[in-house]
């Protein structure tokens, strides 16, 4: 067996390898260079609708004759025959001489790929946000105690200082943030804020 043909035997396995890695998704093509008008030597996926003993394509051809044709073109964009979108790489197999024996061809669909972005994009969109800002996560007693005590701290006070007006508008902002939800949550800000039960519930009206 010459150099050529094993080369092109190796590259088949790859080919029919790589191509029933993504059924239905990419299609893998193996040109035999050295017999343009019948180039395809093996396919895998047939996206494309061509079978072996094909004719090369315009890339092929162009690697045929020009020696410094790049070897690897990677991710350009092309279209199958029914115009769907994809995305294709070119790989140039050089003999041992530097010539170019084969190629092997992958197209991936991109049509699919496209569908299904522009579906998660709709997935994770939102409209318009909330009027406030909201955590997801659960409140709790350490929290509401931490956010009482920080308020009263930016002031220059302590919680049972705070004047009364500033209490006013602290148990509002904890009622609007969901704390006053928790179980024994008054109970503990009138012994924070030095307050009645009955004060709490006066500055909620």
């Amino acid at each position: 067996m010459t150099e050529d043909e094993l080369l092109l035997r190796e590259a088949e396995k790859i080919a029919h390898a790589v191509g029933r890695m993504f059924p239905g998704l990419c299609e893998v093509v193996l040109h035999d260079l050295r017999d343009p008008a019948h180039a395809v030597r093996a396919i895998e996926g047939g996206l494309s609708g061509r079978a072996v003993g094909d004719p090369a394509t315009e890339l092929g051809l162009a690697r045929i004759a020009d020696p410094e044709f790049p070897d690897v073109l990677q991710n350009y964009p092309n279209r199958f025959p029914d115009g769907r979108p994809a995305k294709s790489t070119s790989i140039g197999l050089r003999n041992s001489g530097g010539e170019y024996v084969a190629a092997l061809c992958l197209n991936l669909d991109v049509s699919l790929l496209g569908s299904a972005a522009h579906a998660l994009a709709r997935l994770a969109g939102t409209d318009e946000p909330a009027p406030l800002t909201e955590s997801l996560r659960a409140r709790t007693g350490e929290e509401l105690r931490a956010l009482v005590e920080d308020y009263a701290a930016e002031r220059g006070h302590t919680p049972r200082s705070l004047p009364a007006t500033a209490k006013k508008d602290l148990v509002r902002s904890l009622k609007e943030r969901g704390f006053l939800e928790l179980k024994y949550a008054v109970p503990s800000l009138t012994d924070l804020l030095g307050i009645s039960r009955a004060s709490v519930y006066n500055y909620l009206r």
